[in-house]
């Protein structure tokens, strides 16, 4: 096990108070008092539900040595307890010096904003894997090296466990990091102490509302991973096509932009998009190359040019950023095919916002199904205000919505259909699901139940027409109330499919 004495790892945080043993041992780092060992520095984090200060006992009896605290609290005996202005800050910092500082000894790059994050990271993993490299991944997917992978609890998992579990894929052979950065981490200082390569924006849209206060504090927690803080000098990718990445352009002229639409440094020429994915000539200030993509859409272009920029500012050539980008593998649950013998083409995509619905559906409708098909639903316990904008996001692409239940967790599934319904009524008519299965027009249908309207869905498919099952992508579980149940929307789709298949064949 891993020890520092305490002096060591308060470096970084000379407003520290001590009170007690002046410089015990320390043997680990935990923020949840059911974790503590002894010689554990048990740090009080303030958030959201809890606050760790009321767990300050149980830290103690399981033996911690060290207790970080950002309030007055009586100083337990034989205890050492350390007052802080912030005890999330001091945690990412005094983690940072427990493991050993690893993300100043290999690149990390982070990449932050509201949709294309994960296929971000995918693709840049490519490009490093490409040039040699040999990248762990940390994201909504999964935190993952090569043939190890651990289930993310968080986009960005709290300081403790990112450098954790970095620290044992760097023992593995790991020699670069890619990581997605959420505003959650931000606002709560999780990636304060590590040493970013090269930061990138991808676009900003609302969400997480119902913990931002609103659109501009969501953007100023973004925007926190381009301060110059830390032991590296930071390369900023930023896209221009985006309102808030011009805004970040303006304060930092330094980065390099990209875009469709703008006077970027990294762009395309001649994009073409089609059923077989993407192609066009990439430019970048190191040159230009014919490019070629599996994905499909436009803002899968955008996701490519964030990729190549964020290529360029690690110095490599465009030919070999065209290269990796034509290799790289699909990216889990973003605009994921499930096969069928139909002629039908089915997706499983993870868009959960008003903005990433809609770009996913531009991006088929462009594509000229003979019809395009909706299955959505909206998470419980979070942001109400993008319901209905789902909704709508839905109404303008769609021939046929089906409208279920995401995640309800502890709210009524019913009140959040009710919810999305006000972005639909107004441009669709609910259809029963007779009319529906008579290829009544277009309209909506309510089937709270997710698994049957997956069903549902398939067996309304004919040759030609597009499926989009969009909110899950990835996921393999359903929060029911507080319980978390199996559930993939890509192995429910194969079912549906097979069982329709099979039908046709009679």
């Amino acid at each position: 096990m891993n020890s520092m004495r305490l002096d060591n790892l308060l470096q970084d945080l000379p407003e520290a108070v001590i009170h007690g043993p002046k410089n015990p041992l320390v043997g680990a780092l935990v923020y949840d008092s059911r974790r503590v060992v002894p010689q554990s520095a048990f740090f009080a984090l303030v958030g959201v539900e809890s606050d760790g200060h009321a767990y300050i006992k149980e830290a103690v009896a399981g033996g911690a040595a060290v207790i970080f605290v950002e309030r007055s609290v009586q100083a337990p005996k034989g205890v050492t307890l350390v007052e802080v202005p912030d005890t999330r800050l001091a945690l990412s910092l005094v983690a940072e010096r427990f493991f050993g500082q690893p993300t100043s000894r290999i690149p990390v790059i982070g990449v932050t904003g509201t949709n294309g994050k994960t296929t971000v990271t995918y693709l840049v993993e490519a490009l490093l894997q490409a040039a040699g490299y040999r990248p762990a991944v940390f994201g909504t997917v999964a935190y993952r090296f090569e043939g190890t992978q651990y289930q993310a609890s968080h986009t960005t998992p709290e300081t403790v466990d990112l450098l954790q579990r970095l620290s044992e894929f760097m023992g593995q052979g790991c020699n670069a990091l890619v990581m997605e950065v959420s505003s959650h981490a931000l606002a709560q200082h999780r990636v304060a102490g590590i040493g970013f390569d090269v930061v990138a924006f991808t676009n900003l849209t609302p969400e997480h509302l119902d913990y931002h206060k609103d659109l501009e504090d969501y953007f100023s927690a973004k925007a926190r991973l381009f301060c110059t803080a830390g032991n590296k000098v930071r390369k900023k990718v930023l896209n221009v096509d985006d309102p808030y990445g011009q805004r970040l352009a303006e304060e930092h002229p330094e980065a390099v932009t990209f875009g469709l639409d703008s006077d970027a440094q990294v762009s395309v020429v001649d994009p073409r998009l089609d059923m077989n994915g993407i192609h066009g000539r990439l430019q970048t200030p190191s040159g230009h190359a014919e490019f070629e993509s599996r994905l499909l859409g436009r803002f899968n272009l955008e996701n490519l040019l964030c990729a190549a920029t964020i290529g360029v500012q690690l110095g490599l050539s465009a030919e070999s950023i065209a290269s990796a980008l034509k290799n790289a593998s699909a990216v889990p649950g973003r605009l994921e095919q499930v096969n069928n013998t139909m002629g039908a083409l089915i997706l499983v995509d993870y868009a959960h916002t008003g903005d990433a619905l809609d770009k996913a559906l531009e991006a088929l409708r462009a594509l000229k199904p003979t019809r395009l098909l909706t299955l959505f639903g909206c998470g419980g316990d979070r942001d109400r205000s993008k319901r209905p904008v789902m909704g709508e996001a839905a109404a303008r692409y769609s021939d046929q919505v089906i409208v279920t239940s995401d995640n309800p967790r502890t709210e009524d599934p019913q009140a959040i259909l009710q919810d999305i319904l006000p972005g639909l009524t107004p441009h669709l008519p609910e259809l029963t699901r007779a009319q529906m299965k008579e290829g009544g027009g277009r309209g909506f249908t309510v089937i709270p139940d997710r698994r049957e309207a997956l069903t549902f869905a398939v067996s309304l498919l004919r040759e030609g027409d597009a499926l989009l099952a969009a909110g899950k992508g990835h996921e393999d579980y359903q929060v029911v109330g507080r319980e978390k149940q199996h559930f993939d929307d890509r192995e429910e789709l194969k079912k549906a499919v097979e069982r329709r298949e099979e039908t046709l064949c009679v």
